[in-house]
């Protein structure tokens, strides 16, 4: 599904030069669970963006689904997150003028989806993460933990090939958190969705089926969560 070979990332700030990333090469299977871990400024999110098609490489070649999706142009990189891929972030980035509703189908209308099929789409996810009841209402009307699960509906209403969470629970409490990481187990589970998710949060390894942990833009961990074994490293 995705395929990551020598991937580099350099930020020139003023005279300064940040190598973000150093030469990471990785794969991930359809249907995954993957968490990408690691201290703050390890490298982790720069790496999400990087295969998110958020942000652009220095270096190396990531495939997506057999696609060197380096070679697209921007607008191409465009309609390609807008058909295959899923975002969720830790802001929630949701319309505030919008009904629960709208944010949901919004995407689906510029994919130029039916209205008939847009509207029976996002009752159908509404209804999965629990929150139909809530579908005319506004995010000022919403908690931190329902606004994510909006967010979580509207990156996977269509379907994606892949959704990629950053840092999805920063903003909430731990009841809140273990709420939308048990949705997305669940949306994992039941419909084979492929979820790479950003976090630092050690006691998240519970959710997932593979975790990548960096350190200094590099991997230096990569398989099944073993919480005993893996604190130390996060730490570190």
């Amino acid at each position: 599904m995705i395929e990551i070979t020598d991937l580099s990332k350099v930020y020139e700030m003023g005279k300064v030069t940040v190598d973000a990333l150093k030469n990471v090469t990785l794969s991930i299977k359809k249907g995954e669970f993957v968490g990408i871990m690691g201290a703050s400024g390890s490298g982790k999110s720069t790496l999400l963006h990087m295969i998110g098609l958020l942000d652009t490489p220095t270096s190396g070649k990531i495939l997506i689904g057999g696609i060197d999706v380096s070679t697209l142009t921007e607008q191409q990189k465009s309609r390609f997150r807008l058909k295959r891929l899923g975002y969720v972030f830790q802001d929630y980035a949701l319309m505030p003028e919008l009904t629960v509703e709208e944010n949901v189908y919004l995407t689906s209308m510029v994919r130029g989806t039916s209205e008939k099929e847009y509207l029976s789409q996002t009752k159908e996810i509404l209804t999965r993460v629990g929150l139909w009841h809530r579908h005319n209402a506004l995010q000022s009307e919403l908690s931190g933990g329902q606004q994510q699960r909006v967010s979580i509906a509207r990156a996977v209403v269509n379907r994606p090939e892949i959704l990629f969470a950053d840092e999805p629970c920063a903003n909430l409490d731990t009841e809140s958190s273990r709420n939308v990481l048990d949705l997305f187990r669940q949306i994992n589970h039941e419909l084979q969705q492929t979820i790479v998710m950003v976090s630092h949060e050690e006691w998240h390894m519970e959710y997932f089926d593979r975790v990548i942990i960096l350190r200094d833009g590099k991997i230096i961990s990569d398989g099944p969560p073993v919480l005993h074994e893996r604190t130390s490293t996060l730490q570190s």
